[in-house]
C-alpha cells in the first residue's frame, strides 16, 4: 500500500506535446481560420498535412482556444495568461512540427493578441501598359495639366499674328473660291471641276462659313475666315495628338514633347495657319487613329475610325499612304477577339463609304471614265473631264528629286526647321528598329515609325511635290521624337544612369532643350537673326510685320482705280475679295483658269492679249506662269505683260506685289 493517499494519475497517452499544448492548438486553429478565409485556389493543402491540422481532440481546452482565436475583443491579460500556461518544450516542438506552406505568414501581427487579422489574398500581376490590349495608364492630374498647357500653347503660337503672317497663298484662294461656289452657286467650282482634288475639304469650309453672321467676311475677308477655322482645327488636333502619343508610348512626357514640337516648330506654324486641305486631312487622320486606340475595340469605335479615315481620303487623296499602318493596328487590336471577323470587315466598309459616294457622284455625271477609255497622257481629252484619268495623270507626274540643291528640301523645308526634320527622321528610324525588334511589346513604336515612313516615301518618290505637302509629316515626326526621347530617359537602353534617372531629371532635361530651341536665334523658334545681323522676334510673332497688309493695299488700289467691268488677270489669292465684296469684278480670273478653262480662255479673252485690261501680280505669279507654260498655253498672257505699264508696286523684304495696265 502506498503512503500517498491520492491514487496515482494515469500516464498520458503518447501524443505529441504540441497537440496537447493549449497555445500550440490555438496557433494551429488560428491558421486554420485564416486558411478558411482564403480563396479556394490558396487552400490547396496536401492531404497528409490536412490530417495533421485536423487531429486536435475536441476537449474543453481546444474549445477555449478556438473561442479565443475568433473573439477579437479578448483582453491582453487573457492572452498573456494562456501564453504562460504553454511550456517552452511545446514551443520548441511547434517549431519542429510540419508547417502549412499554403497558408501565408503574417509577420507583422503581434503574437500576444488572441486574434489575428486575415491576410490579403495575393494580387495577380498585370502589365501596366499594352497597346494591343488597350491597357493604357490613366491620364492623371499631371497629365491633365500638361494637356491644358499644350492646348493653350497652340492657341498662342498659332493664333497670334494669324491674319498678318504668312502671305496669302494661291491654294488658300482656290479652296475659299470653291467654298464660295458651293454656297453661292451650289456647285463644286465656279469653273469646270476637273477632279484635281476630292471636294470634301472645301465642302467643310462652306459648312463652316454658312452659319457665320457675315459668312466669308466675318473675319475681314474669305481667307481670314478660313484661317480662323484652321486655328480651331489645330487645337483639336493638339488634343488628339497628345492622347495618341500617350497611348502609343504610355507616357505623358512623350505626349508633351510631341505637342510642344507641333505647336512651336516654325515649319508647323507656317503651314498650319494656312487654309490647306492637308490640315483638314490631318484632323481626320488623327481622329481615326484615336478611335482605334480606345481602351475597348467596340463596333462604334471601329465604324467611327473607318469613317474618319474615309473622310480623310476624300479630303485629300495622299492620306492613302497612312492606310497600311491603320490596317495593321486594327489587326493587332482585334486579333483573338470573338468579333474579329466582323470588325475586320466593318472597318474597310466604313472607310470605303465616303469614297463610294465620291465615285458615285462622278459616275452619275458620266465623268468617271475618259472618252473612249483613252488614258493617253500625251493627248488629254479637251472636252471631257474624268476622275480616273485625273488620278492616272497625277500618279505619273514627276519633277525630279527633293535632294537636289534646288529642291524643296534645301530651299524651303530645312530653312524653316532643320531641327525637327533631322531629329524626326532619326527618331523614325529608331522607332522602326525598336518596333521590328519586338513587335509584340513595342507595337506603339512600330505604328509611329510606319506612319512617318509611309508618308516620307510619298514625298521622296519623285512625283510633283509642293512646299506645303510636308504638312502631314510634321505631327508624325513629332510623335516619333517624343516617344524616342521618353524611351531614352526612362532607361530602357543599357545605361545605368538613365535607368536610375529621377522623375525631376526626366522633366528638367527636355525642358532645358526646349528653352535652348526657343532662345537660340539659329533655330528660329522664337527669335532669329535678321539680314542686318541683329537678333529679333521671329517673323511669325513679329508685330511689325504685316505681310497680308500688302495684299489689302493692292485690293484697295484696284477698287479705287480699276472699273468693275475690267478684264483682269490675277492670282487666286484675291479671287474672293473681288467676287464676294461690292463692287463685284465678274471678269477677274486667275491666270490658271484663263489659260485652261475653255469658257474663260475662248469666250472671254479669246486668247488675245489685247482683251486684257489689267494684270495683278502676286509675289510668285511670274514664276508660276513660266512653270505652267510648258506647252505654250500662257503665251498670250505673257505677251500682254510685255505690252503693259506698271501702275502700282509695293515691296517688303523679298516680297513684291505689282499691278500692270495693258496698253
Amino acid at each position: 500500500m502506498s503512503d500517498n493517499p491520492t491514487p496515482p494519475r494515469p500516464a498520458p497517452e503518447p501524443t505529441p506535446v504540441a497537440a496537447q499544448d493549449q497555445s500550440t492548438r490555438r496557433d494551429k486553429q488560428t491558421r486554420q481560420d485564416r486558411q478558411d478565409r482564403q480563396p479556394s485556389r490558396d487552400r490547396q493543402t496536401p492531404p497528409d498535412r490536412q490530417t495533421q491540422d485536423r487531429q486536435p481532440p475536441p476537449d474543453k481546452s481546444a474549445a477555449q482556444g478556438k473561442n479565443a482565436a475568433r473573439d477579437r475583443s479578448a483582453t491582453k491579460d487573457k492572452g498573456a495568461a494562456q501564453d504562460k500556461s504553454a511550456p517552452r518544450d511545446g514551443a520548441r516542438q511547434d517549431r519542429s512540427a510540419p508547417q502549412d506552406r499554403s497558408a501565408p505568414r503574417d509577420k507583422s501581427a503581434p503574437r500576444d493578441k488572441g486574434a489575428e487579422s486575415p491576410a490579403r489574398p495575393p494580387r495577380r500581376r498585370r502589365p501596366r501598359f499594352s497597346v494591343e490590349r488597350g491597357w493604357f495608364p490613366p491620364l492623371g492630374s499631371k497629365g491633365k495639366v500638361a494637356l491644358v498647357v499644350s492646348v493653350l500653347t497652340g492657341l498662342l503660337t498659332h493664333g497670334y499674328h494669324l491674319f498678318r503672317y504668312p502671305l496669302y497663298l494661291t491654294d488658300e484662294g482656290i479652296y475659299m473660291q470653291r467654298a464660295w461656289s458651293v454656297l453661292r452657286e451650289t456647285s463644286l467650282s465656279p469653273y469646270t471641276y476637273d477632279y484635281d482634288h476630292a471636294p470634301l475639304g472645301w465642302i467643310t469650309l462652306a459648312g463652316w462659313v454658312f452659319p457665320l453672321p457675315k459668312q466669308f467676311e466675318t473675319f475681314g475677308n474669305a481667307i481670314n475666315t478660313g484661317r480662323f477655322l484652321m486655328l480651331l482645327v489645330h487645337l483639336v488636333s493638339i488634343y488628339l495628338l497628345f492622347e495618341i502619343t500617350r497611348r502609343l508610348s504610355g507616357s505623358v512626357l512623350a505626349a508633351t514633347i510631341a505637342a510642344f514640337l507641333f505647336n512651336v516648330s516654325p515649319i508647323a506654324v507656317y503651314f498650319q495657319r494656312q487654309v490647306l486641305l492637308d490640315n483638314l486631312m490631318i484632323l481626320w487622320l488623327l481622329l481615326s487613329l484615336f478611335m482605334l486606340l480606345r481602351r475597348e475595340v467596340t463596333i462604334r469605335s471601329v465604324f467611327g475610325g473607318g469613317m474618319a479615315l474615309g473622310i480623310a481620303l476624300i479630303t485629300k487623296e495622299n492620306a492613302i499612304f497612312f492606310v497600311p499602318s491603320f490596317m495593321y493596328l486594327l489587326y493587332r487590336r482585334v486579333k483573338g477577339s470573338a468579333s474579329h471577323r466582323f470588325t475586320s470587315t466593318l472597318w474597310p466598309f466604313a472607310a470605303f463609304a465616303p469614297i463610294g459616294a465620291y465615285v458615285t457622284y462622278a459616275l452619275l455625271k458620266n465623268e468617271l471614265l475618259p472618252s473612249g477609255f483613252d488614258f493617253d497622257l500625251n493627248n488629254p481629252p479637251a472636252d471631257h473631264v474624268s476622275l480616273l484619268y485625273t488620278l492616272w495623270w497625277q500618279l505619273n507626274r514627276s519633277q525630279g528629286t527633293l535632294f537636289s540643291h534646288t529642291g524643296l528640301l534645301q530651299t524651303s523645308w530645312l530653312v524653316r526647321d532643320k531641327y525637327l526634320l533631322i531629329a524626326g527622321v532619326c527618331a523614325m528610324l529608331i522607332s522602326l528598329w525598336i518596333g521590328m525588334h519586338d513587335r509584340k511589346r513595342n507595337l506603339g513604336f512600330l505604328i509611329s515609325g510606319t506612319l512617318a515612313f509611309g508618308y516620307a516615301f510619298y514625298l521622296v518618290r519623285g512625283s510633283v511635290v509642293l512646299d506645303f505637302y510636308v504638312t502631314p509629316l510634321i505631327p508624325m515626326l513629332a510623335i516619333n521624337v517624343g516617344m524616342v526621347i521618353d524611351r531614352m530617359l526612362t532607361g530602357s537602353f543599357a545605361n545605368r544612369f538613365m535607368r536610375g534617372a529621377h522623375s525631376m531629371t526626366r522633366v528638367a532635361l527636355p525642358s532645358f532643350v526646349a528653352l535652348l530651341l526657343l532662345a537660340s536665334p539659329a533655330s528660329g523658334y522664337l527669335v532669329h537673326t535678321n539680314t542686318e545681323g541683329h537678333t529679333q522676334i521671329a517673323d511669325q510673332y513679329q508685330s511689325k510685320i504685316n505681310l497680308t497688309g500688302m495684299q489689302h493695299a493692292q485690293i484697295a488700289w484696284v477698287r479705287k482705280h480699276v472699273p468693275p467691268n475690267s478684264r483682269i488677270i490675277m492670282d487666286d489669292d484675291l479671287w474672293g475679295d473681288l467676287h464676294d465684296v461690292r463692287p463685284f469684278y465678274p471678269y477677274a480670273h486667275s491666270h490658271w483658269n484663263a489659260s485652261s478653262d475653255p469658257d474663260v480662255r475662248d469666250k472671254l479673252f479669246r486668247k488675245k492679249w489685247q482683251n486684257v485690261d489689267y494684270i495683278i501680280m502676286s509675289n510668285k505669279m511670274r514664276k508660276s506662269m513660266d512653270t505652267n507654260n510648258s506647252d505654250g498655253r500662257e503665251n498670250w498672257i505673257l505677251q500682254a505683260l510685255r505690252n503693259s505699264t506698271r501702275v502700282w508696286s509695293q515691296t517688303q523684304g523679298n516680297i513684291k506685289l505689282e499691278i500692270y495696265r495693258v496698253q
